[in-house]
């Protein structure tokens, strides 16, 4: 395997080929790639990664605690650094399906996926939703509450062939939405209970910040439990350019606000102006935003992951199928790359420098290799040929589905309700 692998790739980065990636996937470990980056305002300017809910002991000493990034101490170059949650997998793969999808809505590449097209039911705002936005991807209850020709899609081929596909004959998934073989999928609604087939994701990538100043509160007098927090700090204010002020009377009740408690409604109570989007806003001071020696992404394609997958025939669909999978991926990160790291409001990183991906072997060796925007597109439009020849249908256009109208009646009806600004408070609870 090592010949095969050298004869294709050499030992220097260049280019990928079919026949090399087949070779590599009967042998070895990953392809995998570390990317720093770094703010787009340059190095050292600050960032704010997502936050979370407060840690319960910071919630019971104050009811009002401010949300928290994530921190975690990890070892790196043989040192530990604290370092900071930018983007997480599961962010990362929303990210790396949206460039797929827009990747192939411009027709760059070719995508098999479904589509739920809700604009004929007149929710134009919604559009079309496909099996790379769908939460739950191909098993989304959005797709499962649809129908295709007529039928609802549990009751066709199609979707009997995604309820039967397992980890010994996933051809239905390759040929219906390979992206959710590549991002993982599971048919939690199968058979037996919720124990339908799973599929683990093949591609996981994650962004951190690494050396980040931190500032370590008190532990927690109960639990021992040491708060870790951002040095950083997030500063806000507004002054209303009506000038009005905040001793002026204002009541909010069923009705809205207004300036007398009857004209307000049902449930009325007196608030603050700034309650209604009126008057000042004081300043204030949070421990939110963070600095960075840099930003780094882990890139991971696992190939033996990938030989996990079996396709029900002879080793060359077997070897067909995991090439096409393998190479949606790489196509994926690339096409990340191009779209850029917009990842959220002052969270925008750019590339600091180039980053070659690389060839993990069985035995741990690295093998650098380099693949173009548009080297990617070909070598998987050359994987997609060759998984038509070894016998999957792949359609060359979306399968479109339209919804039930249980499912239509209960998106209007929320839309109504969000119009009318009715809380969802049994939601937002947990």
């Amino acid at each position: 395997m090592h010949n095969v692998i050298t004869q294709h790739l050499g030992r220097t980065p260049v280019g990928m080929t079919y026949t090399a990636l087949v070779a590599l996937l009967r042998g070895s470990s990953a392809f995998r790639r570390r990317r720093r980056l770094q703010p787009a305002g340059g190095p050292g300017d600050k960032l704010f990664p997502p936050t979370y809910p407060p840690l319960d002991s910071a919630k019971k000493a104050d009811p009002n605690a401010s949300p928290r990034h994530v921190f975690e101490r990890r070892r790196l170059d043989g040192r530990e650094a604290w370092c900071v949650l930018i983007d997480s997998v599961q962010s990362q793969a929303n990210r790396l399906e949206e460039a797929l999808l827009r990747a192939a809505e411009e027709g760059r590449i070719e995508l098999p996926r479904l589509v739920v097209d809700f604009a004929p039911s007149g929710l134009n705002s919604l559009g079309a939703i496909s099996s790379l936005e769908a939460p739950h991807r191909v098993f989304d209850a959005i797709l499962r509450d649809s129908m295709l020709d007529g039928v609802v899609l549990s009751k066709t081929d199609l979707g009997e062939g995604l309820r039967r596909a397992t980890l010994r004959d996933a051809s239905a998934i390759l040929e219906a939405s390979p992206s959710a073989l590549l991002f993982g999928a599971w048919n939690s609604t199968g058979g037996g209970g919720g124990l339908g087939a799973k599929f683990t994701r093949a591609i996981v990538s994650e962004i951190i910040g690494v050396d980040v100043p931190v500032e370590e509160i008190a532990p927690d007098r109960r639990t021992g439990e040491i708060e870790v927090r951002t040095a950083g700090r997030r500063t806000g204010s507004r002054i209303d350019p009506l000038g009005v002020l905040r001793s002026v009377e204002v009541f909010k009740g069923e009705a809205g606000w207004d300036v007398t408690e009857a004209a307000a409604g049902k449930g009325a109570r007196r608030v603050r102006p700034s309650e209604v989007n009126h008057g000042n806003i004081a300043p204030s001071e949070t421990p939110l935003g963070i600095t960075c020696a840099y930003a780094e992404q882990t890139a991971v394609i696992t190939l033996a992951g990938l030989r996990r997958l079996r396709f029900g025939g002879a080793p060359d669909r077997d070897d067909a199928a995991r090439a096409m999978i393998a190479a949606l991926g790489l196509v994926a990160l690339i096409e990340q790359d191009a779209q850029g790291y917009a990842l959220r409001s002052r969270c925008d990183l750019v590339c600091d420098g180039p980053a070659p991906l690389e060839i993990v072997g069985f035995d741990g060796t690295v093998t650098p290799f380099e693949l173009t925007r548009d080297d990617a597109a070909a070598l998987y439009a050359e994987a997609v040929a060759a998984a038509r020849a070894a016998g999957f249908a792949l359609a060359a256009e979306p399968v479109r589905l339209l919804p039930q109208e249980k499912l239509i009646h209960i998106v209007r009806e929320s839309m109504n309700k969000a119009l009318a600004d009715e809380a969802e408070g049994d939601d937002a609870g947990g």
